[in-house]
């Protein structure tokens, strides 16, 4: 990762910025980045860094929903995704793309357990064939999303993967330290350290552009970002 992208100038950049911009923003990238913080200090536990890691992307897209009943969490992640590539001036995210895509984005798009139909299919939902068949579809359509210069898709299709996984171990469903799930757990982290330092460094150079309401306002008069 570029130097520019480490926690410490962004948060330098966040104290130069965060008075200009809407309270919302800067309290949603100052929590972004005090997870940011504490996730590196967890190189040696990669599930642990992963989830912090979540909870920091988290922090920056997540914000107030108006109506529960009409809540998608995937919806809302890629519209947040959309709005970060449109303000993308320097095209980081693309850059970051073509960086990975020979490391941590081939080896998840390629992993079936980050892959929501493998598991439809483990549940008797769809056939084996299904599956494949959907798998063998969205490589291809991860390939061509490269080839044209999509970022809006790939990057849609990579969250796909990494919100498989974050399920997992959220909500009980992988082993802490397993063995089993070690790739994706190493590919997902490896990939998360690079794009949630570029998600907040876009957001500080974005602060005139629309980002939503943060979540949970009404806790803003106890909190007080740090110096």
């Amino acid at each position: 990762m570029m130097h520019t992208f480490e926690y410490d100038n962004l948060k330098l950049k966040h104290r130069e910025l965060r008075d200009q911009f809407p309270t919302s923003l800067s309290l949603r990238t100052h929590r972004a980045l005090s997870w940011l913080q504490r996730s590196e200090k967890e190189n040696e536990d990669l599930d642990t860094q992963f989830i912090l890691l979540w909870i920091s992307f988290n922090s920056a897209y997540a914000h107030e929903i108006q109506d529960i009943r009409t809540f998608s969490e995937r919806r809302t992640q890629l519209n947040f995704i959309h709005r970060l590539i449109d303000s993308d001036k320097d095209n980081l995210l693309y850059k970051l793309i073509w960086k990975e895509f020979s490391k941590s984005i081939r080896l998840l798009i390629n992993n079936q357990y980050v892959y929501h139909p493998f598991w439809e299919f483990q549940r008797g939902s769809i056939t084996e064939e299904q599956w494949k068949k959907y798998f063998e579809n969205d490589k291809a359509v991860a390939q061509k999303a490269l080839s044209k210069m999509n970022t809006k898709k790939i990057l849609a299709i990579i969250l796909d993967r990494l919100y498989v996984l974050r399920n997992q171990l959220l909500h009980g469903g992988a082993t802490w330290n397993g063995k089993v799930n070690r790739d994706q757990v190493r590919d997902g982290t490896n990939l998360m350290r690079n794009l949630v330092p570029i998600i907040i460094h876009i957001m500080l150079e974005s602060g005139n552009e629309l980002w939503g309401e943060r979540m949970y306002k009404n806790l803003c008069n106890c909190l007080s970002l740090t110096p």
